[in-house]
């Protein structure tokens, strides 16, 4: 193509503006100088395709936004968790000390109520007759008399004990584990009614190895102190008062005697020494249990004496491990301190939530100004983009009117070489067309020379019968006549099974639910390449269903054998495979093709297999697509394979090709199964196939 003649007295013609140069900067040299803009505050702002760039100035300050944003959001969390979670304690406090203030009141109710019972009980004669006489008689008398009162009082136990500490009555004399000559010298119960003061005490005991808090008083005859009234109370009621938030009693010693925490009595909450060890031991108040700290952790101290407390973990600190909000009582009579643990895990919970409730709040509301603050930079960008783009226009009116002499030229040369180009296009579509014919002369001489093959013995053996038929009619001999006629009409179906078998090839394609019967498709196809098979060693096995493959019996009809797919289509199928098959081993010594049909619940395979030189890995991929042979030029189009392969999709199956292990190419047609009628299936068991 010639170059374009300069225009305007020689001089060049105007060159493009390159698309990385800035339109401001264009401006600023036509018009001497940067025009202002009433929406530029200063600010760059990089965007895709915005040749600026950011300074460190700008960079860092975005940083320290960033950053201030960051600071404002922990903040903003931590005061929330802060306040939500002091809100939360101060509500639990105050639950936590009425819950206690209740629960003590009810416990020094039920104490109270039983105080002045061993009292009452060591005023009555009976009690004091059977101190001073321990007679049989006394001894009934008093034990019926515990026994009523005991059952109205709702007691667990009551008992008369001598001033030598034997037990001489009681109102379980009739029960397995009756105290009645038991020995309580060392309880301390005893010891201070026998000093004449009132004994308080919780303990197990050493008999029913039941606890229970023990009320004694002294009995008093003549100004005499002749024994000891005792009235035993179970207050094991007082443990399962609420499981969800723990409660426990200690004795004096600290000892956790009551508890709603199985896993927490006979357990400390502070240290003992080794006297008041030996002192539990001695009286045998928890029956020798083994005494041990309950592992409990003071976290922090809150107003009014709660304490917020994690049970478990150790001293090293297991912060896994529970916390709870500890409220103490004194109970007064006796020395008992009461403590009540609420979890704080719902205060925890609800200052979490909101934290996060806020944290969420902070982003959005920064995202949100952020989507704004973006949004005005856009207006402004829009603005400033517009007021360049104006100029542009009108600079590219100029350079349009300086550019249209430049473009008429081109135009004049570009319908020159538009004529030429159009001039080739027709010349190669007549030689492309002019191939086509050919082809389809090659493909039509490929079939008349199939079926010149096919049909040329018959013909041959036709003429042959027919000579010797007329002189045998000549002879007379009517017999060896008729033995031709009947060759001759076998010679003239068999040409029409060839025809017929050609016909496949042109056939229209049936419904997607015909089915064909694999046995008889073989057969046919085996039929039609008969004269191919000659010299090939074929094998045809069946697998029914994974068991071991036996000999294909392709004379029986086997209904179960069926396909989804119309018979002329699959028998095109097994032609084009076994066909290059044939071809695969024209060069072997010792040629085999192996047919393998297997069947499953659901699926028909048949695998076409043979001993040639198999597929290169390079082909392989290739292999169906349309217009691709290894074949020499007039041997095939390279459509065989890919038709076989559309054949099978349209039937719901599949086509794939592999090399086997003895280095030959192998085919696997996949196929949907179809059940047979139960009248195919009865007919076949009836004729034994």
């Amino acid at each position: 193509m010639k170059a374009a003649p300069r225009q305007h007295g020689g001089a060049a013609p105007h060159a493009t503006q390159a698309p990385s140069e800035p339109m401001d900067a264009q401006t600023e040299s036509q018009t001497g100088g940067p025009t202002p803009d009433p929406f530029d505050d200063g600010t760059r702002y990089a965007t895709i395709g915005d040749p600026h760039r950011p300074t460190s100035a700008i960079v860092t300050r975005r940083l320290l936004i960033l950053f201030a944003l960051v600071a404002g959001l922990v903040a903003a969390c931590g005061l929330t968790w802060t306040i939500t979670w002091q809100h939360g304690i101060d509500t639990l406090r105050r639950n936590a000390a009425v819950r206690a203030d209740r629960t003590t009141n009810a416990l020094k109710s039920t104490l109270e109520r039983y105080e002045s019972l061993p009292y009452l009980l060591g005023e009555h004669p009976l009690v004091q007759d059977v101190l001073v006489d321990p007679s049989a008689t006394n001894v009934a008398r008093a034990n019926q008399y515990l026994e009523d009162l005991n059952r109205r009082a709702r007691a667990n136990v009551a008992y008369i004990i001598t001033a030598a500490g034997k037990c001489v009555a009681a109102s379980n004399w009739n029960q397995p584990d009756s105290f009645i000559g038991q020995e309580y010298l060392f309880r301390p119960y005893f010891v201070e009614a026998v000093k004449g003061n009132v004994g308080r005490f919780f303990g197990i005991g050493t008999t029913s190895l039941d606890p229970g808090y023990y009320i004694s008083q002294p009995v008093k005859r003549d100004g005499k102190i002749v024994g000891v009234a005792v009235v035993k109370l179970n207050l094991e009621w007082f443990q399962g008062a609420d499981a969800s938030e723990p409660m426990i009693v200690t004795d004096d010693h600290g000892v956790i005697f009551l508890s709603s925490v199985a896993a927490w009595k006979y357990h400390t909450v502070k240290p003992l020494s080794s006297d008041v060890i030996a002192s539990i031991f001695d009286t045998r108040q928890y029956a020798r249990q083994p005494i041990a700290p309950l592992p409990m952790t003071v976290m922090r101290t809150l107003e009014g004496g709660a304490q917020i407390v994690r049970i478990g973990g150790g001293r090293g600190g297991n912060y896994a491990a529970p916390r709870f909000l500890s409220s103490q009582r004194a109970l007064g009579e006796p020395d008992w301190r009461l403590i009540t643990m609420a979890p704080i895990d719902p205060v925890n919970a609800d200052a979490r939530y909101a934290t996060i409730v806020t944290g969420f709040g902070y982003v959005s509301l920064c995202l949100l100004l952020f989507y704004w603050r973006m949004r005005r930079a856009r207006v402004r960008e829009v603005m400033r983009s517009r007021a360049l783009l104006q100029k542009a226009y009108a600079e590219l009116n100029q350079r349009v009117a300086e550019r249209t002499a430049d473009l008429s030229q081109a135009n004049e040369q570009l319908k020159k070489e538009v004529s030429e180009r159009t001039r080739a296009e027709q010349e190669l579509r007549a030689a492309h067309d002019e191939l086509i014919q050919a082809s389809k002369l090659a493909a039509l001489g490929q079939m008349a020379a199939g079926i010149t093959h096919e049909l040329n013995q018959p013909l041959a053996a036709l003429r042959g019968f027919s000579d010797n038929t007329r002189v045998f009619l000549e002879r007379g001999d009517h017999e060896s006549a008729k033995d031709n006629l009947e060759a001759i009409a076998a010679l003239t179906e068999r040409m029409g099974k060839i025809t017929n078998q050609l016909k496949l090839f042109v056939g229209r394609a049936r419904p997607r639910n015909a089915r064909a019967g694999v046995a008889r498709a073989l057969r046919n196809v085996l039929t039609l390449l008969q004269k191919r098979l000659q010299d090939v060693s074929v094998d045809v096995s069946l697998i029914h269903e994974g068991a071991a493959p036996v000999r294909f019996d392709l004379d029986s009809d086997d209904p179960k054998l069926v396909a989804h797919c119309d018979d002329l289509r699959l028998e095109q199928v097994l032609i084009n495979l076994l066909g290059n098959a044939l071809d695969a081993v024209a060069a072997t010594p010792a040629p085999r093709i192996a047919i393998a049909v297997e069947t499953s619940q659901a699926s028909l395979t048949i695998t076409v297999s043979d001993n040639g030189p198999g597929i290169p890995d390079d082909v392989l991929p290739h292999l169906f697509e349309p217009f691709f042979t290894t074949k020499e030029m007039g041997q095939g189009l390279g459509l065989g394979l890919a038709i076989c392969s559309s054949i099978a999709r349209d039937c719901g199956g599949s086509l794939t090709a592999r090399n086997n292990a003895q280095g030959g190419a192998e085919f696997v047609l996949t196929l949907r199964r179809a059940r047979a009628p139960a009248a195919d299936i009865a007919d076949s068991v009836a004729t034994g196939s």
